[in-house]
């Protein structure tokens, strides 16, 4: 199967806001309800790792993700982090990764949407670490729309009242000819304006 997208400028854009993010910046609120900068960045260590082992296949079944805790951020979390984008980088450029079905966080799809679902987890958390750090973050339009179109393709993520347990919150409302990436960003029931 071809590789459909490189993962590299998404990688690169995340690595750069991680390097922007203040020592004293970890209690900060960020976009995701209950999550400070510390439990979200946990949240990233256990994402880019996993999403490098199903590009892999080496990814164990059957397990849900544990929740996103501030207490296990690892001291090296900048550089755990950014090793791990370029191995997730490196594991998806193989035509392999892109075949077959994997697993990730307890649910299984085939392998190019659980490609666009780490897209969407890099581009839509390097937006929430910036937010809550204060940093800028420019996303290319195809970038944002390859993740717009896994909303579509997903069940349970339509407009409108989302379960308790969704993945994301219910859509913001945004004008249809706002940017791609506050269309993403209110997709997913984040506000585009937010700010700490």
């Amino acid at each position: 199967m071809a590789v459909e997208f490189d993962f590299e400028p998404a990688a690169h854009r995340l690595a750069g806001v991680l390097a922007g993010i203040p020592g004293d910046g970890l209690e900060a609120p960020t976009p995701c309800a209950d999550l400070s900068v510390a439990a979200l960045l946990d949240h990233v260590n256990g994402l880019t790792r996993a999403f490098g082992e199903v590009a892999r296949k080496t990814r164990e079944t059957g397990s849900r993700p544990p929740r996103p805790d501030a207490a296990n951020l690892p001291a090296d979390w900048r550089e755990r982090i950014d090793r791990q984008l370029k191995d997730l980088v490196e594991a998806w450029r193989e035509p392999s990764a892109w075949e077959g079905m994997g697993e990730a966080g307890g649910v299984t799809l085939p392998a190019p949407v659980l490609a666009r679902v780490a897209l969407d987890e890099l581009v839509l958390h390097g937006w929430d670490l910036a937010r809550a750090t204060g940093q800028s973050y420019d996303v290319p339009a195809e970038e944002a729309e390859i993740c717009l179109a896994l909303f579509a393709s997903l069940p349970g993520q339509e407009d409108g009242p989302r379960p308790p347990d969704a993945a994301f919150g219910p859509p913001v409302p945004v004008p249809d000819d706002a940017p791609a990436l506050d269309r993403l960003v209110a997709r997913s029931g984040r506000n585009p304006s937010w700010t700490p």
